[in-house]
């Protein structure tokens, strides 16, 4: 089998594509980058000393759940561009990753125009984390943290559409309940994501589930980059909910608002 993955360069993504390879004969990586280290340099998040503090948060459960920065395995081939450049690549310079039987999205840029038609086309899998419809957009589980409802941090894996995470559900992932910091559960959500994923194309059943239109009338919240300022990280540091708080709260989660939940 040959998989072909839409990501980017963070610890996450390259454990995502580790994962892939050891299913897939082969795995196709088109990854657009940004830096890692965030807050202390400018890029998707700017650069300031409350930035810096709340990602510093952030690598240190991503390098707990995944690891540091590394090389991708031996059968894996990969492309490499700036966040946003792949908008602007000739097709044709990707043609050899568009030819395999499984095309999955997870942290690239929007994808649009003929890419986005042949990877609707061919039933790509988008990993949104957040729960949608609840949250979409961007940063979903921090804003479900920071509105209080560490139940509804995890992850949505749907068909890719040609809107922004809007393509018709498959499953949902999640964490499972458990005594942990929230900065930890985001990153446990990023883990339940992938390991439900793989396993649903390792076994097959991901191409058997019918596909279940989003119920926008559900949605509590959609956010943009724009909308994670620093003073809403700032005050987020100073009123994040402990690990007691996160327990008690996914205990309670009421599983009937998810769909086909892969808890992990």
């Amino acid at each position: 089998m040959k998989i072909t993955v839409f990501t980017s360069n963070q610890p996450r993504h390259i454990s995502l594509i580790e994962s892939l390879s050891l299913i897939a004969d082969e795995v196709y990586a088109v990854q657009e980058c940004n830096t890692i280290f965030p807050g202390k340099v400018d890029d998707f998040f700017k650069r300031s000393e409350v930035m810096q503090e709340y990602f510093s948060h952030v690598i240190e459960a991503e390098k707990t759940i995944f690891g540091q920065p590394r090389f991708s395995p031996a059968n894996v081939k990969s492309i490499s561009m700036k966040l946003g450049d792949l908008i602007r690549l000739d097709i044709n310079a990707l043609k050899p990753a568009l030819e395999s039987d499984c095309y999955i999205v997870f942290g690239s840029s929007f994808i649009k125009g003929e890419l986005c038609e042949f990877l609707v086309d061919h039933k790509a899998l988008n990993i949104h984390m957040g729960t949608s419809p609840y949250y979409r957009g961007s940063s979903c589980n921090f804003w479900a943290l920071q509105d209080g409802n560490p139940d509804y941090v995890g992850a949505t894996i749907h068909l890719l559409s040609k809107g922004l995470d809007s393509g018709p559900m498959l499953f949902h992932a999640l964490p499972k309940p458990q005594e942990i910091e929230p900065f930890l559960l985001g990153m446990s959500a990023v883990k339940a994501a992938h390991e439900g994923l793989i396993s649903q194309i390792k076994s097959g059943k991901i191409f058997e589930l019918i596909p279940v239109q989003q119920d926008k009338k559900r949605e509590l919240k959609y956010t943009r980059n724009s909308d994670f300022t620093d003073e809403v990280a700032a005050e987020y540091l100073k009123t994040a909910p402990t690990s007691s708080d996160v327990y008690h709260s996914l205990k309670s989660r009421d599983l009937d608002q998810f769909l086909h939940p892969h808890i992990a």
